[in-house]
């Protein structure tokens, strides 16, 4: 290992065992930062499901995409919160817990799965996190997101 080579985390060790590489920060849409840190916390602005920056489907859940296919939707959403959060804390593995997820699905009106679509980001944060990674949360159903994305998350972490 040469001295700019970075070590790789714990959490990002398992990332890679459940293959998925933490990609980059994506570039906000509108007016915002992708996270701030205030005091030990880190507070992730809502992150669309991008995949080297493009969204993988659009419109609404329940009738355009497969509440499935959703729920692996929210879990890219998951990792690039922590992608956000990497950003301000520079070392995934100083996350002590994972606070607060919230969840927003872009629904059909009959769509009431909402808890199961999100349920890809909670369920990926736990496989990666362990304990750290359970979460108190919400799952809304909304009309539209941005880029009529189908999903969107942000998280809240704790962090030493």
């Amino acid at each position: 290992m040469t001295s700019t080579d970075e070590a790789v985390s714990a959490v990002e060790s398992r990332l890679q065992e459940l293959g998925i590489t933490l990609p980059e920060v994506a570039v906000p849409v509108a007016a915002y930062v992708p996270a701030v840190v205030s005091g030990n916390y880190v507070y992730t602005s809502g992150q669309l499901p991008f995949i080297n920056g493009e969204l993988p489907a659009t419109g609404k859940v329940g009738s355009d995409i497969e509440p499935a296919a959703a729920a692996e939707y929210a879990a890219t959403c998951a990792v690039n919160a922590l992608a956000a959060v990497k950003s301000q804390i520079g070392d995934l593995d100083r996350i002590t817990k994972i606070v607060k997820v919230v969840g927003f699905v872009a629904s059909d009106p009959s769509f009431k799965g909402q808890p199961g679509v999100i349920n890809g980001a909670s369920e990926l944060l736990g496989k990666v996190l362990g304990e750290a990674g359970a979460h108190a949360r919400s799952a809304v159903g909304v009309a539209v997101l941005p880029l009529d994305a189908p999903v969107e998350v942000e998280i809240i972490v704790e962090f030493v």
